[in-house]
């Protein structure tokens, strides 16, 4: 009997080479294993991916466990590409790709002789994606291309943080991760597009694009009204209230953004007269007058607790959710169900705590094929799958070619 789990990954048969470090270029190749690719992670010999001796505590191995996060269902390629039988190896390899994804500085990879004009030559229908901080183009190209730089220039530290504090980042990488996103459907399009050309094409990313991707509402608030956004905190631009407040042992979040919502939320904390008051009488209204609403509504929140509250807001079906810190978010009811946290095998750790897969595909779903692999794990089968012999393996092992 055929079942879900025994179908093929949408993405089987499809060869992916990941040729990036540390965050948004492995998570997006990430996310092509996970839907089946053969991601072949190309690294140096000699240290690999940095993430791999990252963050600040150890585990069994020399794996860090963000390394582990960002690189399950892949097979790891340690090959010199300073060296010309290391380059003529990996070109051959290319011949065999369908993707490539890369995050050196712009012209790095053109120097190394694997820039897209280089590859194309051997494989026209290969799909390659650079990721960079500021884009392969501009003025700003050659400058570090890092999270925290894309979130200064692309404006969202302008507006995280409360009004009257230092600019602050956001708390995750959303410049990393949006462009590792945004890359993965540039490619995925490409690839389904490839089917009709047979030819490749060559994709563009960057982190500043991808953080002001994010800002819809801020870019249209200052060319709707020529006035530059502000921090709010934990407010909205487009609504209020809807934002965090103060309960009698902490904050929580409600949102009662719709003039229904706000109706039930007044009767429902008995404050008719915040409804009938003139600066709340529509949205508008109340966004000009946040800062007072939010006081008023506060002195009765801080009545009760901030979960007596939440479930009095749910049960009035008027948004409303806890504050939770990571401990609290990782391990609860419905975290558990849904697979928020799986355990991954890994040759050294034995078994490795990791994020789960944060789309679900129900009639393929995605496992973990591969686990983490340690540097220059599958070396020697990539080269085998390329017809080098044994031989030939040692020989370019012992003049550094590959590792």
């Amino acid at each position: 009997m055929d079942t879900a789990a025994d179908r093929p990954l949408p993405l089987e048969g499809v060869r992916v080479l990941d040729v990036s470090q540390v965050m948004a270029g492995p998570f997006c190749s990430m996310m092509l294993g996970d839907m089946g690719a053969d991601v072949i992670k190309i690294e140096p010999p000699t240290g690999g991916d940095q993430t791999r001796s990252a963050m600040g505590f150890k585990l069994k191995g020399d794996d860090s466990l963000g390394f582990i996060n960002l690189n399950r269902n892949k097979r790891s390629f340690a090959v010199n590409l300073k060296s010309p039988d290391g380059l003529a190896v990996f070109k051959e390899l290319v011949k065999t790709a369908d993707i490539l994804v890369e995050n050196y500085r712009p012209g790095v990879a053109r120097k190394l002789g694997i820039g897209y004009d280089d590859l194309r030559t051997v494989n026209p229908g290969l799909v390659y994606a650079s990721i960079s901080g500021f884009g392969q183009t501009g003025p700003w190209s050659q400058r570090p291309g890092f999270d925290l730089m894309a979130q200064a220039m692309g404006g969202v530290m302008s507006i995280t943080g409360e009004p009257d504090g230092p600019p602050a980042k956001s708390g995750v990488p959303v410049a990393d991760i949006g462009c590792a996103l945004f890359t993965l459907s540039a490619i995925l399009s490409a690839h389904i597009g490839k089917r009709n050309t047979g030819q490749g094409q060559y994709i563009d990313a960057s982190l500043y694009e991808a953080a002001l991707a994010f800002a819809i509402w801020d870019v249209c608030e200052y060319w709707g009204t020529g006035r530059i956004p502000e921090k709010l905190g934990t407010a909205n631009r487009m609504s209020a209230p809807y934002q965090a407040v103060k309960a009698s042992d902490g904050y929580f979040c409600m949102g009662a953004n719709s003039q229904r919502l706000w109706l039930r939320l007044c009767e429902l904390i008995d404050r008719q007269d915040l409804a009938d008051h003139p600066d709340y009488a529509t949205i508008a209204r109340r966004l000009e007058n946040r800062v007072a609403l939010i006081d008023e509504l506060e002195t009765v929140f801080v009545t009760r607790p901030m979960e007596d509250w939440v479930a009095t807001l749910l049960d009035a079906g008027i948004p409303a959710a806890p504050i939770y810190n990571y401990a609290q978010a990782l391990d609860n009811e419905h975290a558990r169900e849904r697979g928020v946290v799986m355990d991954v095998p890994h040759p050294v750790e034995g078994q490795a705590r990791s994020l789960g897969f944060p789309m679900k595909m129900m009639g393929t779903p995605q496992r973990v094929r591969l686990s983490p692999p340690l540097l220059g794990e599958h070396t020697d089968t990539v080269l085998q799958e390329l017809g080098v012999n044994q031989a030939r393996i040692a020989a370019l092992r012992e003049e550094g070619a590959v590792g």
